[in-house]
């Protein structure tokens, strides 16, 4: 009777530290896992991969991590470079970029991590636009419109004589190529004569303070500065997607009605890179703990059930897109492609 009340409480710490080990989010023990991971690429994805570096790093202090913003183009030609380990993109690798890193040897891992909207944008002074078709927004924006469309009045003519001044995102933003496609029918078709940048905070600036402005950046940046600048709503003419008119926003790109400016937006990860420890830590952290900070800085989580499915791509090492060589494509939902 003795010697087994003895091993009574042994056996209590046995099943504790096992439920421990069972129940801990995260492979290593954090004290242990160390090391350096540089992360470049899009500005509309880096805050979220901003929020998620700052709470990894209150867990795993031995652990430097950077990040960049390039642009999802610049993201990608660091990472084919083997500069960086992760890049941030707000649309799927293209062609020509997967090529560049089969040239370099680097075996990428696609990991989509929440949806966004493009929002189109005019200053609050701005009383005559409320809409605009995508049409209309491709005779905008079109390459033929540089020079040639200039004034308010040539898309609808009740509009007023006024200058248009344009202000999107630069040449190398993914949601430049994005938008391009999607609005003008070819990736990277676009006028020049417009301000460009790869800060979308300089955008915000310039809509803001200026009444002839239209542009189009991410909704989380119009999120977090209503309060200077005018939504306008976009019809695809499509009635499946409600009738008329609908305004980007958080509900509208999660229930697919904001069309066709939805699209979700990715981290790339070397699998190179991917068998180090700190990387292999920091993803696991980033789809446990992700989603809510995906939603806290005005972005769209993933269902659970994908992130799952997500982190479980990483864990098997599967390479390449699941776009194939396609790049973009518009209204794609990511659980159906991951075959969840």
């Amino acid at each position: 009777m003795r010697k087994e009340m003895n091993m009574f409480p042994a056996v209590l710490v046995q099943l504790f530290v096992t439920i421990l080990c069972i129940s801990a989010p995260y492979g290593s023990a954090w004290a242990d896992v160390k090391g350096r991971i540089k992360i470049d690429g899009s500005s509309t994805v880096y805050p979220i991969t901003e929020a998620v570096v700052e709470e990894f790093q209150a867990k795993f202090p031995k652990v430097r991590t950077t990040v960049g913003i390039s642009g999802t183009g610049g993201g990608f030609k660091k990472f084919s470079r083997e500069e960086v380990d992760i890049t941030n993109a707000s649309r799927p690798v293209e062609p020509e970029e997967a090529k560049r890193c089969e040239e370099n040897g680097i075996e990428y891992i696609e990991l989509p991590i929440a949806y966004d909207g493009i929002a189109v944008m005019v200053n609050p002074g701005n009383d005559w636009c409320d809409s605009m078709t995508v049409q209309e927004l491709k005779k905008i924006w079109e390459p033929e419109a540089e020079g040639e469309i200039m004034r308010w009045n040539q898309i609808r003519p009740e509009w007023p004589d006024k200058e248009i001044h344009l202000y999107g995102a630069g040449v190398d933003s993914g949601t430049f190529d994005y938008f391009t496609e999607t609005i003008c029918g070819e990736s990277g078709a676009s006028r020049g004569d417009f301000t460009p940048s790869e800060d979308d905070n300089v955008l915000v600036q310039g809509i803001a303070n200026d009444e002839g402005a239209l542009g189009f950046f991410g909704l989380a940046y119009y999120e977090a500065n209503k309060d200077k600048l005018k939504l306008v709503g976009v019809d695809d003419g499509n009635p499946s997607n409600g009738e008329g008119p609908v305004q980007a926003s958080l509900e509208t790109v999660k229930d697919n009605t904001y069309q066709p400016l939805s699209r979700p937006i990715f981290i790339y990860v070397s699998k190179k890179a991917s068998g180090r420890p700190e990387v292999a830590e920091f993803i696991s952290f980033y789809m446990n703990s992700g989603g809510p900070l995906v939603e806290e800085v005005g972005y769209i989580p993933l269902s659970d059930r994908a992130y799952f499915l997500v982190h479980d791509r990483f864990k098997r090492g599967v390479t390449g897109s699941m776009f194939g060589d396609k790049g973009s494509t518009v209204g794609v939902s990511i659980e159906e492609l991951l075959g969840g």
